[in-house]
Parts: structure tokens; sequence; C-alpha cells
């Protein structure tokens, strides 16, 4: 059964990830054909990851108390939402108006796709029977196959637009999420994954040790991807010629290269009983190596007369992937394994909604950086956000022992907090 379960949330979360890989696509490559600046690009997916921000820790503490089925569904209604009201722009409509609408929509697409991939996630805590062996594993197979099938959403959406046009693309990708969502409806059981969930706000917030220094590596992490990949990445190789299909092919190469990387990433760490004392110095190795590549790439940038920068730049980035990808698996990895058993989903929300706030960062300076410095800024800002998020995994729990005090510690006192409450 909980093998069955796992297989279930992550086919329904598959079609999910496809059309948001999709959606986010076809916004970026249609308006910016439409004349839209990289900043104003960047403008039009600030509330998608804003409101994501605040859908992760809704949506682990409403996880933990209707379950993980229930949650699913409101993602992928929201999503089917959000698509349906992009497809009512209307083309006479005035550019602020059309600005307005479309950051809206992709407001409800940023709440759908984190109240979605946020009990996903807890969904492998709670089906994962084998300890943290099997939930490396699991995880790994989820994070890596969920980004290999965005990668798909990215050609998909760019191949849609050439060949569809704009609307028709997001019915198509809306009817699919409908057929998603009924699935989901009738093979999920309604109690997977309810638990207790957090009285108050300070008890929402209150997570161990591990769990805040992981949420704030991810930041800038996640940061520092989003800062070339979003916004100055497509609206570089499509300024040199490319495609739309050929820039979302490119993006959807590498995310999906990018995911099976992560899927064999327990291969490439060495493991250990315990389940930290390895895969957190790993860590730290694989973000090293991580910051290696942007610095290295802005210079060969500066090159006079560089052959085909955008080949170089293709080169580089298809490189950026592996350290990345191994980085970020250990990462979706350690959050489980520092995650208390019985909030186990609200931790997963709290770290994604740290996730939510890099890609945020990441976004906004993807477009200034890209406007008033072009693609090296983008780079530039990627090495410094990967440099403080290498030095803050310095400052993880690499033991068991210290992972579980903290914890315990943090459990017992708002144990204790509720019981003074209750008198």
């Amino acid at each position: 059964m909980p093998a069955r379960n796992y297989a279930i949330v992550t086919a329904s979360y598959w079609g999910f990830t496809l059309t948001d890989g999709a959606l986010r696509m076809l916004v970026l490559l249609h308006f910016f054909r439409l004349g839209y600046t990289p900043f104003t690009l960047a403008f039009l997916f600030l509330l998608y990851e804003a409101a994501g921000i605040a859908a992760n820790l809704g949506g682990g503490w409403l996880a933990a108390r209707f379950g993980i089925a229930r949650m699913l569904a409101v993602g992928q209604s929201l999503q089917i939402a959000g698509l349906v009201m992009l497809s009512g722009l209307d083309p006479a409509w005035s550019a602020a108006v059309s600005v307005v609408w479309v950051v809206v929509a992709q407001g409800i697409a940023g709440v759908a796709k984190d109240v979605t991939k946020t009990a996903s996630k807890s969904a492998i805590k709670a089906t994962s029977s084998e300890g943290r062996g099997q939930l490396f594993r699991w995880v790994a197979w989820f994070t890596g196959s969920k980004n290999a099938m965005k990668g798909i959403g990215f050609f998909v959406g760019g191949l849609l637009l050439d060949v569809a046009g704009f609307r028709p693309a997001l019915w198509l990708l809306a009817g699919l999420l409908v057929i998603i969502l009924a699935a989901g409806l009738v093979l999920l059981p309604r109690e997977l994954g309810k638990a207790k969930s957090s009285r108050t706000v300070k008890e929402l917030f209150g997570k161990s040790r591990g769990v805040n220094l992981l949420a704030a590596a991810r930041i800038f992490m996640f940061g520092a991807r989003d800062v070339w990949f979003v916004v100055g990445l497509p609206v570089f190789l499509y300024a040199n010629g490319w495609r739309f299909f050929e820039v979302g092919g490119f993006l959807a190469a590498w995310t999906i290269a990018y995911g099976g990387i992560q899927a064999i990433a327990p291969s490439l760490v060495r493991r250990s009983t315990d389940g930290l004392s390895r895969e957190v110095p790993a860590a730290r190795l694989w973000a090293a190596l991580l910051v290696a590549v942007p610095v290295g790439l802005a210079a060969v940038m500066q090159v006079p007369g560089l052959w085909r920068p955008d080949i170089v730049l293709v080169i580089g980035l298809a490189l950026f992937g592996l350290p990345f990808a191994v980085n970020s698996s250990l990462h979706s990895y350690l959050i489980l394994a520092y995650a208390g058993s019985e909030k186990a989903a609200e931790d997963v929300g709290f770290y994604y909604a740290a996730n939510a706030t890099g890609r945020l960062l990441g976004i906004v300076l993807s477009g200034l950086l890209y406007q008033f410095g072009g693609m090296t800024a983008c780079l530039v800002g990627s090495a410094v956000m990967l440099a403080i998020c290498w030095l803050v995994t310095f400052l993880l729990p690499a033991s068991v022992r210290s992972a579980t005090n903290e914890r315990e510690t943090g459990e017992a006192g708002a144990s204790r907090k509720r019981e003074q409450n209750s008198r």
C-alpha cells in the first residue's frame, strides 16, 4: 500500500509539473514576443513566487490537518482556474490591464504549484517505511523525475506556442489537469498524511536548527539558479537568434538531464548508516563545486571576440546542472531527515516556503541584472548567492544525535506551552 500511494502521488505530480513547466514557457515567450522588457517579464512571475511562500506554509499545515489527498486536489483545481483565467486575456486590453491580469493568474498558479508540491513531498515521508535508505531513494526518484517532467513541459510550452497558439495551448493544459484531478480523487486514500497540526503561528514557525539552516541554504541555492534561468537565459538565447521551440527545447533538455541526475544522486553520494554523517559533508562538497561554475563562466564570457557566446553559455550551464542536481537532491533528502515525524508536512512546507523565497529573489534579480548588466551580471549574482549557500551548510547538524536532540527539544517546548495554555 505505501508503494502504491507513492506511485499515485508521483504520477499525479508528474502531470501537474508538465503543465506548470509549459505554462512558464508560454507566458515568458509569448510576452517577450509582444515586446515586454526583461524586468517586466520578471514582474509577471513575482506574485507566482510570492504567493508560493504563503502557500507552502499554509499547505503544510493544511496537509497535516486535512490529509494529503485533499491538498493535492486543491492545488490541481487552482491550477485549472489559473489556466482558464489566463486564457481569458484580451489582446485589446491596455498593457497595464494585461500585466495585472497575468500577474493575478500567475499568482493563482503559484499557490497551486506550491500547495501541490508540499503535499506531494510530504506523502513520501508518510509512505516510506524502510528507513533512511528507502527515504533517500524515494526522494531522489520523485524529485528527479518531477524535474524531468518539468523539462518536458518547457518543450511542450514552446512547441504549443509555435503550433497551436497561446489560448488553445492553455485550454489543452487545463483539460489534462482535469483528468489528473479526477484520477487522484478516486485512487488516493483520504486519510493519507493526516497528523497533529500546530495550534499557533509561533508553534508553526518553531522549527529545529537543522530545518531552519537548511531552509536558509535553500533560499540562496534556488535564487542562484533562477537569477539566470528564469529571464536572463531565455531572453539571451532568443536575442541571439534562437526560435521559441529551440529555447524551450534547451531549457527542457537541461531540466530533464538535471532531473535524471537527481534521480541517481544516491549512487553518487557515499551513504552513512545514520543518514547524516556522510550526507551533510557531501552537501558541502557539492556546494563548493557549484560555486566554481558561474565564476568560471562569467570570466569566460568577458573574453573579447568570444566565439558564439550563446553556445559557450549553453555548454557552461550544462556543466552547472551536475553539481546543482546532486546538491538539490541532497537537500530534498535532508529536509525529510531533519523533519519531525508528527509534523513532517509542516516542516516540508516551511522548507519549501524558503525555496519559494529564493526563487522570488532570483526572479527579481534576473530581470534587473540582465537589463542593466546582461548575462554576465546574472552569472556573478548566481556565484555570490551560491557562496552564501555553501557557507550555511557548514552549520548543518551532521549527526542523528544532534539533529534529534534539537528536534525533541523544540517539540517538548511546544508541548509544554500547549499544556500551560490549556490550564
